[in-house]
């Protein structure tokens, strides 16, 4: 029997060992994608408890706590509420969770971050809780010490083009803030006309501006200026949240009608805010071309569906699934159509429905052809419920047997936590597992020199050529 989580962790071969030890484990980190507040970088903020840091944002966590019994007052509670009782919620979760990645992450992080090897449950909680807290005290773990200690050299959160920056320019000025820290654009609701919020955030919009958007050429005005902002800023990456592949096609007409629909906040329905979604999107993805920017699209989930904790948690707090996604030919036509308006952007698409790996697949090998950038159309790594050990194999043989997998961009933490760093050398440990197998079953030459140039591109060397960051 192995131990847990010791030195191999994950890895069953020699030659995985190899390609993880010499190679993988000694790459820095870049997280082209996360949720982090860059306000907490700026400050550099420390944590009182263990629960802050943890269990603060991690809807992962929530979901779970909720899926084993633990009523909402001990999970996000009220502002007053005992944070050990939130932790001790979670320690009696946690020995039930075999199986789930939040198992081997929670493992991870209390072993790389506060030394803690022995198992968390109810009766160690106490303890370890006190220990964990008592490691947080120091200068060390504090936000950028926690950044530090992981090996990050660069970050890119996510925000939304009203956005000051203001902390973003802090960071740019703060000469002991060793960590570069880069905007990310997220224009979603911007496009989601069919949606409640738009009317009140093209005001805001319009505020940031300075004139009224009452034409679609305003609209896309207004975003290429905020677009232009945010380059000046260091801005190299924009992302898109879909809840599936869209394409619809509309006249310049039809596209002011429908502007003028969503500010008045009458009814549109899916298909018409699709055609508004779609010319949204190739009018960024122009300006992402100009600029060299990649462009993320993310689809297939279903989000906020529960109404009840909707209305108590608002988004983001653990209730969201899998899609059953749509639209294999409106991804291959919105393709087909950031072609035809110009320069390819460099495009990462993930779906949350891993049966979407072969469209992605197979549609990426399609618009590769500008010869300008090798993979310039990338799937992305697992992403959300699919980043665990299964969901990642099949992530990387999936896209080895339809694509480069020596090209891949690698992996991201998509996470509100700076402990989430943890989920680098998990994947990094499940992407040498997988190669290191092909190498045992005769499947790949075994030329560990060249198959651990592959692992360290992939860890980092990828990323940065791919992005532009210059590290």
């Amino acid at each position: 029997m192995k131990k847990f989580l010791d030195k191999d962790f994950l890895l069953d071969t020699p030659a995985a060992k190899e390609l993880y030890h010499r190679h993988a484990a000694k790459m820095p980190i870049i997280d082209y994608h996360c949720h982090i507040n860059p306000r907490d970088i700026a400050e550099d903020k420390k944590y009182k408890t263990i629960t802050d840091v943890w269990l603060g944002g991690d809807h992962y966590k929530w979901r779970q706590m909720r899926t084993c019994g633990i009523p909402e007052s001990d999970i996000t509670g009220a502002k007053d509420t005992d944070p050990y009782r939130t932790f001790e919620a979670w320690a009696k979760t946690l020995p039930r969770l075999i199986g789930n990645p939040l198992y081997h992450w929670t493992y991870l992080e209390l072993k790389n971050y506060f030394g803690v090897t022995e198992p968390l449950n109810e009766k160690s909680a106490r303890k370890i809780y006190a220990k964990c807290n008592k490691k947080l005290a120091l200068k060390s773990m504090s936000v950028r010490g926690l950044i530090s200690q992981s090996k990050v050299k660069l970050i890119c959160t996510t925000d939304d083009p009203v956005d000051s920056l203001e902390w973003h320019d802090r960071i740019a000025a703060d000469k002991t803030c060793k960590v570069k820290v880069l905007p990310a654009f997220r224009p979603d609701k911007a496009f989601n006309v069919d949606k409640k919020p738009f009317a009140g955030y093209i005001e805001k919009l319009e505020k940031v501006v300075g004139y009224k958007i009452d034409k679609f050429a305003d609209l896309t005005k207004a975003l290429g200026e905020r677009i232009e902002f945010f380059a000046k800023k260091g801005c190299k990456v924009s992302d898109h949240g879909l809840d599936y592949a869209v394409y619809g096609e509309a006249t310049a007409k039809e596209l002011d009608k429908i502007l003028a629909d969503g500010k008045a906040g009458r009814k549109i329905d899916v298909e018409t805010g699709d055609k508004f979604r779609t010319a949204v999107l190739k009018y960024l993805a122009g300006e992402y071309a100009k600029r060299d920017w990649v462009m993320q699209l993310h689809y297939g989930c279903i989000r906020d569906n529960s109404d009840k904790m909707m209305d108590a948690l608002g988004p983001d707090t653990g209730f969201d699934a899998v899609g059953d996604t749509r639209g294999a030919k409106a991804l291959a036509n919105l393709l087909n159509a950031f072609e035809q308006t110009g320069a390819m952007p460099k495009v990462i698409l993930y779906s949350l429905n891993q049966n979407d790996n072969e469209i992605m697949g197979t549609l990426a090998g399609c618009f590769q052809t500008d010869g300008t950038f090798p993979q310039r159309v990338q799937v992305g790594s697992a992403w959300w419920f699919n980043d665990h050990r299964l969901g990642m194999e099949k992530q990387l043989r999936d896209l080895a047997n339809l694509g480069c997998l020596a090209g891949f961009v690698g992996m991201l933490t998509d996470s509100r936590s700076f402990l989430s760093y943890a989920r680098h050398e998990y994947f990094r440990r499940i992407l040498c597992r997988v190669i290191g197998r092909w190498v045992e079953d005769g499947e790949v030459i075994a030329d560990m020199k060249f198959l651990g140039q592959v692992v360290e591109d992939i860890s980092f060397n990828n990323t940065n050529k791919y992005f532009g960051f210059g590290l």
